[in-house]
């Protein structure tokens, strides 16, 4: 990778990460940042999650020296700040909101630097040969179905998707960010890379990491659902994200710290399978992976 461009995108995570850390506290400063009115406690955590989950897929390439693997984060970019810009856009021009407008701005840079890098990461070679193991591709698959159902559904406004209260604005945002992930993991089904899949898994984790906390105290407490009437039932919904958030975790925590031949190991996503490519088998040939 380019140095500068390693750098670049090391400084891109960073601020990701802190972004991810300052609305998960609820800092009214940071969280001013985000424009879009009716962004309540539960909405700013989600929002934190998909930082964190970015700014780990991107770290995931830098501490392995892939380049390739950086076309499913510019997928993922290019799908949710493609409609994220319009919005902000259409929000300014409705109202005047100069903020609005800055942050589609903003929004549209990250939108051209995706388009970017996707043709520029795709013209890079792959470092390993090592296939992603089968249970992970076949969770990529679950998540890519899943992802598309709640994406469109939250798109179309179709309410009581999310566990918590939202503005038919935030659940087309949303809904463009699921589909984001959903191209993500659909490039790794395509690509059947551990070089590539781990990026993903890292991602999810950061997801994850930022949302069981409060979906499990919800859970225990036994805290109604966040639509507001104390009378209502906790959702089903609620314990179906949290059984995601769970399962997927544990998942990617398998994958990324404990097999052996996944787990993290800095500058090699597959030390095993190059060696074997090494020995005589063709580098382009994905090497199986005992899961």
């Amino acid at each position: 990778m380019e140095r500068r461009l390693r750098r670049l995108l090391a400084v891109v995570a960073t601020i990701q990460a802190l972004l991810a850390l300052l609305f998960v506290l609820q800092v009214p400063w940071a969280t001013a940042i985000w424009p879009f009115p009716g962004t309540g406690e539960m909405s700013n955590i989600f929002i934190a999650s998909i930082f964190l989950a970015a700014s780990a897929a991107v770290w995931w390439c830098l501490l392995v020296s892939s380049d390739r693997a950086l076309a499913g984060i510019a997928l993922d970019y290019i799908v949710i700040m493609a409609p994220l810009s319009l919005l902000a856009f259409g929000a300014a021009l409705d109202d005047g909101d100069l903020h609005a407008a800055t942050f589609g701005a903003l929004c549209l840079v990250a939108l051209v630097f995706g388009i970017w890098m996707l043709r520029w990461a795709l013209g890079r070679p792959w470092r390993s040969s090592l296939a992603a193991p089968t249970p992970v591709l076949a969770a990529f698959a679950v998540f890519v179905v899943a992802l598309i159902i709640v994406g469109t559904l939250l798109i179309l406004g179709t309410p009581g998707i999310l566990p918590w209260a939202i503005t038919p604005q935030l659940s087309v945002l949303f809904g463009c960010m699921f589909l984001g992930a959903a191209a993500y993991f659909a490039y790794g089904l395509v690509d059947r890379r551990w070089e590539n899949a781990g990026g993903q898994l890292a991602g999810f984790l950061a997801y994850d990491i930022v949302l069981i906390v409060p979906f499990v105290i919800r859970v225990v407490t036994g805290t109604p659902s966040y639509y507001g009437s104390a009378a209502e039932p906790l959702r089903a919904n609620l314990l179906l994200y949290t059984a995601v958030v769970a399962v997927s975790g544990a998942l990617a925590v398998y994958y990324l710290f404990v097999n052996k031949p996944t787990r993290i190991r800095r500058g090699s996503p597959g030390a095993a399978a190059t060696k074997a490519g090494g020995d005589g088998h063709d580098p382009t040939e994905l090497v199986a992976v005992d899961p």
